[in-house]
């Protein structure tokens, strides 16, 4: 149930928006191109395995984790209501 000025699908087209957003920016992290035969970190042989599941990869499985985990998030959404702002 909307509030105020707000249409009564507001809430989940937010949802909607934040959703989509997530899937866009995943999406450009995504490595493209041809893929590294050793990582470009520590450089570790890439098992072909790996190579082939992963088009693009340019990280061993542990440099992977390593970067992954440094990796954080803050999942603030900018396309919240002013009224949402305000309190």
């Amino acid at each position: 149930m909307a509030t105020g000025w707000a249409g009564d699908t507001a809430v989940q087209d937010q949802i909607d928006a934040t959703v989509e957003d997530a899937i866009k920016r995943a999406r450009s992290r995504m490595p493209s191109g041809p893929g590294l035969e050793h990582c470009e970190e520590c450089d570790a042989p890439i098992p072909e395995a790996r190579r082939k599941a992963v088009p693009g990869v340019r990280l061993c499985v542990a440099c992977q984790q390593a970067q992954d985990e440094e990796e954080t998030f803050a999942g603030y959404n900018r396309r919240g209501s002013k009224d949402s702002q305000l309190r």
